[in-house]
Parts: C-alpha cells; sequence; structure tokens
C-alpha cells in the first residue's frame, strides 16, 4: 500500500474511533473532537474553526449543541472585550476526560498486532509528519492531558 492511501485511510480509521467512542458517550465524533481540542484550554471561535477544519456556521452550530448539552460555554474573552472564547463547563470537562481516555485505548488497540520497534517507527514517522505540516494541537499526549492548562492562543505542536 502506498503512503497516500495509508494516511487517508489512517484517517477513516481514526474517525471511525471518534464515532465509536462518540455513540458509546451519547455525543458525537465531532462534539468530542471539541471536548478533547478544550481540554487544552479555552479557545477563540476563530482558533477552533482553523482547528478542526470548520466553516463559521458549522461550528457555531457544533458550539450550540455542545451549549445546549450543558458540555461548553462562550465567556468573554479577557484579550479582546468584543470575541468570546469557548470552555468546557465542569460536566464537559468530566465527559472529555472519559470520552479522551476510551478513545486513547481504542486508537492504542488500532497498533496492537505491531511489534515494539514497528510501534516506536510508526509514531516517529507519525510525530514528524505531524509537526513539519503544523498541525494544531487537537489531541494531546495522554501525559499533557494531565498537565494544567496551557497559557491563551494558538497551538501549533
Amino acid at each position: 500500500m502506498g503512503v497516500v492511501t495509508a494516511l487517508v485511510r489512517s484517517s477513516f480509521l481514526v474517525n471511525a474511533v471518534y464515532a465509536d467512542s462518540g455513540r458509546e458517550h451519547g455525543i458525537t465524533a465531532q462534539q468530542g473532537q471539541l471536548l478533547c481540542v478544550l481540554m487544552v484550554q479555552p479557545y477563540g471561535m476563530s482558533d477552533l474553526g482553523a482547528m478542526l477544519g470548520l466553516a463559521k456556521s458549522s461550528l457555531t452550530g457544533l458550539v450550540d449543541r455542545s451549549v445546549q448539552r450543558g458540555l461548553v460555554r462562550r465567556e468573554p474573552d479577557p484579550e479582546d472585550g468584543r470575541a468570546v472564547r469557548v470552555a468546557l463547563t465542569p460536566a464537559g470537562d468530566a465527559l472529555a476526560d472519559t470520552f479522551y481516555a476510551a478513545t486513547c485505548r481504542r486508537v492504542e488497540a488500532l497498533s496492537a498486532d505491531l511489534g515494539e520497534a514497528d510501534r516506536e517507527q510508526l509514531a516517529m514517522l507519525l510525530g514528524r509528519l505531524v509537526l513539519n505540516n503544523e498541525v494544531p494541537v487537537v489531541f494531546m499526549e495522554s501525559d499533557e492531558a494531565a498537565a494544567p492548562s496551557l497559557p491563551s492562543g494558538p497551538a501549533t505542536t
């Protein structure tokens, strides 16, 4: 299998994991992605749109539905009085932790048939690909999830 086919099929595989985890926790895959992004810190709408690859109207709908479920809240941006940030509520924070842990277990299981050396090589190559393309932090390492929130601003590592 070529690199293009492998990467595209891998993205479908990971998206399926988000969908399965979401169903298990009563949320959509996109809500799960939103919760995982917000685990790091609150973000403004434009940053969230860029990170999640969503148009303004799609992001607004996602945030509105998540607000209605009590998972996130809009709050004033301390750096721009005209803007709002989206932050996890206590219920959203608890669900994010649970969803994140379940999703990590499911993604980890995808490479269970690989030996340790192959898993390390896969992680190294994919990590390089992500860093070289400045992919925003839309999912953290499990040790980063326990770390305190980062300062405000878009994350790009």
